[in-house]
């Protein structure tokens, strides 16, 4: 019986399908294990080989668990607001979740046809409106929440009210704006309603705010730092410019301390916490203020190095710090102006980056040194980031390297501060050992005495504080764009007013053009029904807002990351009309204990995720505050792409070995035109696009050869292989087998096809151990020692393998089993049987097939996983090398347990050493049991 892969696999997937196979209880006398994916963003394009590589892993992991007897939740969903379907609605007219649906069926085709263990009735769209409710809701909660630093942890706002009345905000110590003035309790309770709404709503841990934000003008909306790339947009590849927008963020950074300390109790890679750890950017150090001449302003300035302040020889503001209009001279402000525009053109991340540009403009305005009142010019510089600190430097170019080639290149002066130290050259950042000097009453401390009294000295004059800082800035969440949560938000005399729980969802309107309004107002703006009666609790017409009873509704929308934050509870409790989880189910599920996925998250998801995570931990509503216990990120699949090398100026294409005597431009081709021998099939290339119908070729002996190169696969370097054609040809089991083969699941690798065959074979081979020519056979007999050996061999090193995700090395494994189990014959149940579920985790159906022909009438997935016995791996026998004259001449196996004098007689007696001998009687023989023996004479 032939291996008919296409009809198993078929058979199998509608199997799982009907009897929900993979359907997890929420409350189980067996333990519980929960394994989830970072889930997809269904793209119109489909999945290419290598997006299924995480999924594929954390499937033998769910499958295998399963086998250990655990009650796995192994849930999937889609990712599905974002920008790619708007920017298709935009081009297309069509309504985005008319294209994310055509997409998800398109995704959950493939899904299904690679054979993964999901449980599906839980599946969660986080743009479907009984998912989006809840996210509005935790929205509502963050809204109805500040952070209490006594605490540490968010409290209801109530409470802040009620102590706001009895005892006024001096004895709060609460994450707030940095502009809270003082109030008493006789001043807040005699303020009006509106007043306490905005005071209260700088304490909110969801607020309004006018922020610096990345703009993109043909996107026409704000975007995060990782959705820029090189100064331009990611989706589309389009101009980014910083500007001021009053919008809805997230005080994240009063959680910055406890999102550092939670590293240390989750189990995930040390680089992945060291970029957590560098995004959120501890410093210690102190808050200084200079006064500003012949001003009533202040700049405050972070430093964690207060003890090198008598260095100061000029500040630097970020071009876009409030103050840079205000205290910029007439003579300057043109100069200043034109920095600003073009600074604005420049993502915060390529100004980080780039260490080599050195640019700046003078102010005009000086600052007075706190201690010695000497004036320091103020400068404006595009190193300085109005997002990081408080957007301005105090330069110490002696103890700066961008302060020291700032003052290099614009001849600003550079004062020495350190004792025996040379600066001629550069920049000294040394700071154990550092001696002070030229710093009054400084000199002579070291850096640690000198930090500590420069402090004590500022705190005397009014002028500065110790203080701990953090680079983690608050979350800018709101979007222009249309295809997102809408807010639940609708606003009264201009300020927010929360919709109740019980009218959620606020679902999105129906909107005539996906672009902003002419106003430059976003895409709800086009919205005619888009306001809020609060006496029928509805969305009605916008002509009602009288603004007595019905009000304007919220424009912008969540962000992509809204939605994803916390979309791992709700698969505990998928189905609650009631709560986004029940604390039954969270009590029983806890949270992700083994959570794959790109390494491209570090910073963004798993940030918001953990900051979600804490807060609904902090308000009762869950029992955990971190999401998920173990991360493993897994590498890229590349894509081998293939170039054609055409002559400039010319519609003629050279081979690639003739190519490097011609001037030629390489052109990506389809991977589908090339052969495993790299020959491009040039007919198919012609009919590939239309300009090159009437191209002509310069070939190697009649072939043309293409070039190859590894790149990351992309659509666009026509370099995607399309899963379907992979399991069409070779099946999924093959796929998946051959997925894990190409190297470590952390490592990136590059796709090739031809290499497939190989694990395709494997599957033939182990598919002929249960048969006997067309016929299903398999023997009740006892294995062969050597089978046993084989057998118990291999569970004890896959086993090994999954629980250190070194799934490369079990495929290697199972390859070597099957070679051997194939030469010594084996057809004993008693191996055949363990070895169906050994593979089942890596090759489901193929496993699900010979289970059944094995005579089982349930799932192989059900199946206990074999238990390694010790005994069958130790050795009953040992091949001792016989050797004559310390010359080794033939071998002979022998039982281990036999004595000293038994090895010699049998060994002499046997014929071999007769003829060795050849009559002679020997004058000695050695005998090292369990090693050597060595005829002398």
């Amino acid at each position: 019986m032939s291996y008919n892969f296409n009809q198993i696999e078929k058979k199998w997937q509608e199997y799982w399908a009907k009897n929900q196979t993979f359907k997890a209880k929420n409350n189980s006398e067996k333990p519980k294990y929960y394994v989830l994916d970072m889930f997809p963003y269904p793209s119109g394009a489909g999945l290419h080989v290598g997006h299924p590589l995480g999924y594929i892993a954390s499937d033998i992991y769910a499958r295998f668990k399963r086998h250990k007897g655990f009650n796995v939740l192994h849930p999937q969903g889609y990712d599905s607001f974002g920008l790619p379907a708007e920017q298709y609605a935009i081009q297309t007219g069509q309504h985005p979740a008319i294209t994310t649906e055509a997409n998800i069926k398109r995704y959950r085709e493939q899904l299904d046809q690679i054979g993964f263990s999901f449980d599906w009735s839980r599946e969660v769209r986080t743009s479907e409106p009984n998912y989006y409710r809840w996210t509005q809701w935790i929205f509502i909660q963050l809204f109805e929440s500040w952070y209490d630093f006594e605490a540490d942890k968010a409290r209801p706002i109530t409470e802040l009210e009620k102590i706001f009345a009895a005892e006024g905000n001096s004895g709060v110590n609460a994450a707030c704006d940095e502009d809270v003035a003082e109030f008493t309790a006789t001043e807040w309770n005699g303020s009006s309603s509106e007043e306490k709404q905005e005071q209260l709503l700088k304490y909110r841990l969801t607020y309004l705010a006018e922020t610096e934000v990345n703009w993109c003008p043909q996107l026409g909306t704000v975007l995060a730092n990782d959705e820029i790339v090189n100064g331009v947009s990611e989706r589309g590849g389009y101009p980014v410019i910083r500007k001021k927008m009053t919008q809805w963020s997230m005080r994240i950074s009063a959680y910055a301390e406890r999102l550092l300390q939670g590293l240390d109790k989750i189990d995930w890679t040390e680089s992945l916490k060291e970029s957590q750890r560098n995004w959120i950017g501890k410093s210690v150090g102190a808050l200084v203020e200079f006064n500003i001449q012949d001003s009533e302003f202040k700049i405050p300035v972070f430093t964690t190095r207060p003890d090198t302040i008598y260095g100061v020889t000029f500040m630097t503001l970020a071009p876009e710090h409030d103050l840079v209009q205000k205290i910029t001279t007439p003579e300057h402000k043109a100069e200043v102006d034109a920095y600003i525009e073009a600074t604005a053109k420049r993502s915060e991340r390529d100004r980080m980056a780039d260490v080599k540009t050195i640019s700046g403009v003078f102010t005009g305005a000086y600052a007075e040194h706190p201690f010695t009142k000497e004036p320091v010019p103020i400068w404006i510089g595009d190193y300085v980031l109005a997002g990081y600190g408080t957007g301005a430097v105090m330069a110490v170019p002696c103890g700066d390297q961008r302060d020291y080639d700032f003052a290099k290149h614009f001849d600003l002066p550079i004062r020495n501060i350190f004792k025996d130290v040379d600066i001629s050259e550069e920049a000294y950042s040394g700071k154990e050992g550092t001696v002070i000097a030229n710093s009054d009453f400084l000199n002579d401390l070291e850096y640690k005495e000198a930090l500590n009294k420069a402090i004590l000295e500022l705190e005397k004059i009014g002028q500065g504080r110790g203080k701990t800082n953090y680079r983690l800035r608050d979350a800018v969440f709101s979007r222009q764009r249309y295809w997102g949560e809408p807010f639940p938000a609708y606003y009264v005399n201009g300020l927010p007013q929360m919709i109740e729980k019980e009218h959620l969802p606020l679902r999105l309107p129906e909107v005539e053009k996906y672009l902003p309004t002419e106003t430059g107002e976003p895409p709800l703006g086009n919205a005619s029904v888009w306001a809020w009666d609060i006496e029928k609790n509805e969305v009605v017409e916008n002509e009602k807002i009288d603004h007595k009873t019905v009000y304007p509704l919220e424009l912008n929308t969540m962000p992509g990351w809204a939605g994803s934050s916390w979309y791992l509870f709700r698969y505990m409790d998928a189905g609650n009309e009631t709560e986004f989880v029940s604390e039954e189910a969270q009590k029983y599920w806890e949270n992700v204990d083994l959570y794959i996925g790109g390494s491209e998250h570090a910073t963004g998801h798993l940030l918001y995720s953990r900051f979600w995570t804490k807060f609904l931990y902090d308000r009762g509503m869950l029992t955990v505050d971190e999401p998920f216990k173990k991360l493993i990120n897994q590498g890229m699949i590349l894509g081998t792409s293939a170039f054609v090398y055409r002559l400039e100026g010319e519609n003629k294409f050279v081979s690639k070995n003739l190519s490097e005597a011609h001037n030629v431009q390489p052109i990506h081709v389809d991977v589908s035109l090339v052969n495993a021998s790299d020959e491009l099939d040039i007919e198919g290339f012609k009919n590939w696009r239309p300009e090159f119908s009437d191209a002509e070729f310069i070939t190697e002996d009649g072939k043309y050869i293409v070039g190859r190169e590894v790149e990351k696969m992309s659509k666009s370097k026509y370099n995607v292989v399309n899963p379907d054609d992979i399991c069409e040809d070779y099946g999924a089991d093959t796929l998946r087998m051959y997925e894990m083969f190409l190297g470590p699941l952390e490592q990136a690798k590059p796709w090739n096809t031809a290499g497939i065959t190989g694990v395709h074979n494997f599957l033939k081979k182990l598919w002929k151990l249960y048969h006997k020519g067309e016929n299903f056979e398999v023997s009740e007999e006892k294995a062969s020692a050597e089978s046993l050996k084989s057998l118990h061999k291999t569970i004890k090193k896959v086993a090994e393998d999954i629980e250190n995700f070194s799934f490369n090395t079990s495929v290697s494994t199972f390859m070597i089993c099957v070679n051997e189990l194939t030469a010594q014959k084996c057809n004993s149940r008693e191996v055949l049987e363990p070895l169906a579920i050994l593979i089942a985790p890596y090759a489901p159906h193929i496993a699900e097939e010979l289970w059944e022909k094995l005579g089982h009438d349930t799932s192989v997935a059900t199946a206990e996983y074999p238990v390694f016995e010790e005994k069958y791996l130790v050795e009953s026998t040992k091949e001792y090398p016989i050797s004559f004259n310390g010359k080794m001449r033939f071998t002979l196996e022998l039982p281990m347990d036999m004595s000293k004098e038994e090895i010699e007689k049998t060994v002499l007696a046997n014929e071999k050493t007769q003829q060795q001998l050849n009559g002679r009687e020997p004058k000695k023989v050695i005998v090292v049991p369990g090693k050597i023996v060595n005829i002398v004479g």
